[in-house]
């Protein structure tokens, strides 16, 4: 059997993971071979699960809430340790927004349905608004911070080497730090046939994705020149950006479920999902 690992430019360790050995070689003990699936945008995660294109994914906080709210039948597999650094809701230097909630009747991009949707619903939710009554979102493009030197839209949401190249020039600051709101991990998911029939199989993965985080930490350099090299921006904004990263993965703890359950609720109040969500479900049970 062939096991499917989704890809896509958003998961770091998924992206480095698909360029290295290390999940074959896990895999291999346990008697299976693997492919990569590229794909573009994270959100598509929980239904190319269910429809078996791939057979484990990974994305930010957003996309299994949203997978879960579906319909889709995912369970968590492990998570990375919080991600601090990794992104930031900013606005321009002479923005008079101080706080989230001057925010009010702006526009924001951001790239909707990611963990960046986590970060300004929960941080307006906090400040007693509505993401979905309160802002005007909208999915975020190369032109973003175009757009928001040029006052055309009210904040931006940023992330790895756009942040950092962003907070080189002068013009922009900081005004919510993600881990001020939330934690920011990475999320890895399965299906859950695969999580209850082959436990080892998931095992294996996630000690690809450690080895695979651990040799980002181990060679920064060369794997910002990766990165550079295919999605663009420069090596010294990318090894800034992968410097920030945790490079670790922990197991699905009840301290994660509660973060997940948390979010779940506020993107039910502010209609971002139709349907409530339990997040304990999407756990692997004892068979």
């Amino acid at each position: 059997m062939t096991i499917t690992i989704g890809v896509h430019n958003s998961n770091p360790t998924l992206y480095y993971l698909s360029r290295l050995d290390h999940a074959a070689e896990e895999l291999a003990k346990v008697g299976e071979t693997v492919a990569f699936h590229p794909y573009t945008d994270g959100v598509r995660t929980g239904p190319l699960l269910t429809e078996g294109v791939i057979d484990f994914g990974g994305t930010g906080s957003t996309p299994p809430v949203t997978a879960q709210s579906a319909g889709h039948d995912i369970v968590y597999a492990a998570v990375s340790a919080p991600r601090p650094g990794h992104g930031a809701l900013l606005v321009t230097e002479d923005s008079p927004a101080r706080t989230v909630a001057d925010l009010k009747g702006g526009t924001v991009h951001l790239a909707i349905g990611s963990w960046q949707t986590h970060l300004v619903a929960k941080a307006l939710d906090d400040a007693g608004l509505s993401y979905a009554d309160d802002i005007t979102p909208v999915r975020g493009g190369e032109d973003s911070e175009k757009l928001l030197r040029e006052g055309a839209i009210a904040a931006w949401v940023a992330q790895g080497p756009q942040l950092a190249a962003a907070l080189r020039t002068p013009g922009v600051r900081i005004l919510v730090r993600t881990e001020d709101v939330i934690t920011d991990r990475s999320v890895f998911f399965t299906r859950r046939e695969v999580a209850e029939k082959r436990p080892e199989v998931v095992e294996a993965l996630v000690k690809a994705l450690g080895r695979a985080d651990a040799w980002v930490q181990a060679h920064p350099r060369e794997a910002a020149a990766i990165a550079a090299d295919h999605q663009g921006g420069t090596v010294d904004d990318w090894e800034t950006a992968l410097r920030t990263l945790p490079w670790s993965i922990e197991d699905v703890s009840d301290a994660f479920l509660a973060e997940q359950q948390q979010a779940a609720d506020v993107f039910v109040r502010t209609g971002f999902i139709e349907r409530p969500v339990t997040v304990a479900d999407a756990v692997a049970r004892q068979v």
